[in-house]
């Protein structure tokens, strides 16, 4: 199979389809990898990594989209769409519920399209190609939020982690799933008072036994909910 990499072309998007590793275990499985030159750059992979570990690097994106299989990191954009060709195979996260023109035009087309995110471990409940992603959006949430609390971003001057006679700042987490509890585990690390919200008392009750008493759990009640609207829970 000709297996294609093309560079991303989403704004900020710095993340490649495959590493090089991955590229010399599908040469091994007889797979050709053709790659775009340069679309590793962003993740830290030169061309000759690439070329290193087996793969053909091509110049431009049409010849990496012109392949049997192609994968990528984030869905195609409309400046992509003319290089979908029917009959092929298309590998990346497509989170299609928020694109209908997408996932109209991805029918049109003929493409077979699996997004990552719908992948599931076999006989585990898991989405293995999604935890990851949700692990890095809870570790960055809290990461980003306690920037936009400094005075200079225009927030409050609030340090999440406050400083001996001044009370640490809130995080309140609505949800205990992967990124709930990763962006937990980054606030209680600043030293910030958390509070996690759940309507799964079992998932509560698991994360009790990782967090212990620094961190609060509430079970998700409409009345708790209105409360909390109004003034974080102490």
């Amino acid at each position: 199979m000709e297996i294609g990499v093309p560079k991303e072309s989403k704004d900020q998007e710095f993340r490649v389809g495959l590493s090089p590793s991955s590229v010399r275990v599908l040469k091994e499985s007889g797979h050709r990898v053709f790659v775009e030159t340069q679309a590793g750059n962003g993740a830290g992979f030169s061309d000759d990594d690439y070329r290193a570990f087996g793969a053909e690097i091509v110049a431009t994106a049409e010849s990496a989209w012109n392949r049997d299989l192609v994968v990528k990191v984030k869905e195609p954009l409309v400046s992509e769409y003319n290089l979908l060709q029917k009959g092929q195979i298309l590998f990346t996260y497509l989170h299609l519920a928020a694109d209908r023109k997408l996932t109209e035009h991805l029918i049109d087309c003929g493409v077979t399209a699996v997004a990552y995110e719908t992948v599931e471990q076999s006989g585990v409940n898991r989405l293995p190609l999604l935890t990851p992603m949700s692990i890095i959006a809870g570790r960055l949430s809290v990461q980003f939020g306690a920037r936009y609390l400094e005075s200079q971003q225009g927030g409050r001057g609030v340090l999440l982690g406050g400083i001996p006679g001044v009370k640490p700042g809130k995080v309140v987490i609505l949800g205990g799933g992967v990124v709930g509890t990763e962006a937990a585990k980054i606030a209680v690390g600043m030293g910030a008072a958390v509070q996690i919200l759940d309507v799964n008392v079992e998932r509560l009750s698991y994360l009790e036994t990782l967090f212990g008493s620094r961190v609060n759990f509430f079970t998700a009640t409409p009345l708790i909910l209105k409360l909390l609207s109004k003034k974080p829970i102490c």
